[in-house]
């Protein structure tokens, strides 16, 4: 997977920018003595921001960006001039991203729209100057807010296909052959098992000049829920497709039970793949004659359409696209989609070459340093008038995603 250009899982450093201090600034000039306080306030930082992006297939660019910091504000100065606010980092991200902190696994964001933006971190507010403290007893303050610090936090980014199908199987079950069949697609098709190592994607055609997108998944073996085999890697991509198709080639030792060896699989996995529609195919069918066929069907379960179907000749792919094209209008499909559920990742779920990766501090950068206690206001501060920090219309914020 280190050669493919198809990065799906990575691991990246995110800053957001600091705020500029306010200026404790004396008006001064000729004819005006005593011109009092003027000092402005300091600029926000600035936000990591994420946006989707229809023409992006892959996390490549991630992979070469390790460090993603926005830009700090500055300080405010005389005139009660502002600071200039820090330079937003906009990071363009495929659709269907998911963000996950690296520390603690816990769901943070997900991006799946074509232009969606996302603030992943907050820039922090700008000081107050001076001048906000001025009042009738307290002429001459001089003392002024500092700007909130940055936020720093370690992020993991996985990529979920979008697709309208998606192919469920053991390793060579015909995945590949029927992509290749019935879309464009082109993908590595050979005699033994994985030969699939990365999800592919191909548009089918269907009747009056319509179309779905067909997912093609790497094999899945019993225990992939628990980290055997490829599969596991790439099971998150199931959660992004409407309907399920799976496949069982006709020479199995007994369909239905792989059938629900795969099913149990998914639903370990995430139990939320259970409501999904699902169509079963049985490939390589030319193998079989009709007789076959007929005694084989009794067996085949009863809850789902099932297909016989066979890529290399052509058999039953029509029929297969007619039952996979009323599964995506299925009425239950049309309803307003329920949102995934993501589970936080765990040991298993983790790509090890990514979660050992170390940052290293690029030369010219600054490290985050915990901020000294008095060098801010503390929560219970007043000014000399009993105006509280909440009074003067300034409010402490925290790292959550919002």
């Amino acid at each position: 997977m280190a050669d493919s250009n198809f990065i799906d899982y990575v691991k990246v450093l995110c800053r957001s920018g600091k705020g500029g201090a306010g200026s404790r600034h004396f008006h001064r000039a000729k004819y005006v003595p005593k011109g009092g306080p003027d000092g402005g306030d300091g600029g926000r930082g600035g936000h990591v921001i994420l946006r989707g992006n229809k023409n992006m297939w892959t996390l490549l660019p991630l992979r070469y960006r390790r460090h993603i910091f926005a830009g700090n504000g500055q300080s405010g100065s005389a005139g009660r001039s502002f600071g200039k606010d820090g330079e937003d980092q906009i990071v363009e991200v495929p659709c269907g991203t998911v963000v996950f902190d690296a520390e603690t696994g816990e769901f943070l964001c997900e991006v799946t729209d074509d232009g969606q933006e996302v603030k992943l971190l907050r820039g922090g507010k700008g000081g107050l100057g001076n001048w906000h403290f001025k009042s009738a007893t307290n002429r001459t303050p001089r003392y002024a807010q500092p700007g909130q610090p940055a936020i720093e936090k370690t992020i993991i980014m996985e990529l979920k296909l979008l697709a309208d199908v998606g192919l469920v199987g053991f390793p060579n079950a015909g995945k590949s052959t029927l992509l290749s069949s019935v879309s464009a697609a082109r993908p590595k098709i050979a005699d033994y098992p994985f030969t699939t190592m990365e999800p592919q994607l191909g548009i089918v055609e269907y009747r009056g000049n319509r179309s779905f997108v067909m997912a093609d998944i790497p094999g899945i073996i019993e225990g992939a829920s628990e980290g055997r085999g490829l599969g596991l890697r790439f099971l998150r991509h199931i959660e992004r497709n409407a309907v399920l198709l799976f496949m069982v080639p006709a020479d199995a030792d007994d369909i239905k039970q792989q059938y629900e060896i795969l099913l149990e699989e998914l639903r370990r996995f995430n139990p939320q793949l259970m409501n999904k529609q699902r169509v079963l195919a049985i490939s390589k069918s030319d193998m079989l004659d009709d007789e076959l066929k007929a005694e084989i069907a009794p067996s085949l379960p009863d809850d789902l359409p099932t297909v016989f179907i066979s890529a290399v000749t052509g058999e039953g792919l029509t029929e297969l696209k007619d039952a996979l094209w009323r599964a995506i209008n299925d009425d239950s499909n049309q309803i307003e989609e329920i949102p995934i559920t993501h589970r936080p990742l765990d040991g298993h779920h983790r790509v090890r070459e990514e979660d050992e990766f170390i940052f290293e501090s690029l030369p010219g950068e600054e490290s985050i340093e915990e901020p000294d206690e008095e060098d801010y206001l503390d929560d219970d501060w007043s000014d000399e008038d009993g105006d509280t920090i909440e009074d003067l219309g300034w409010e402490y914020g925290d790292d959550e995603i919002k």
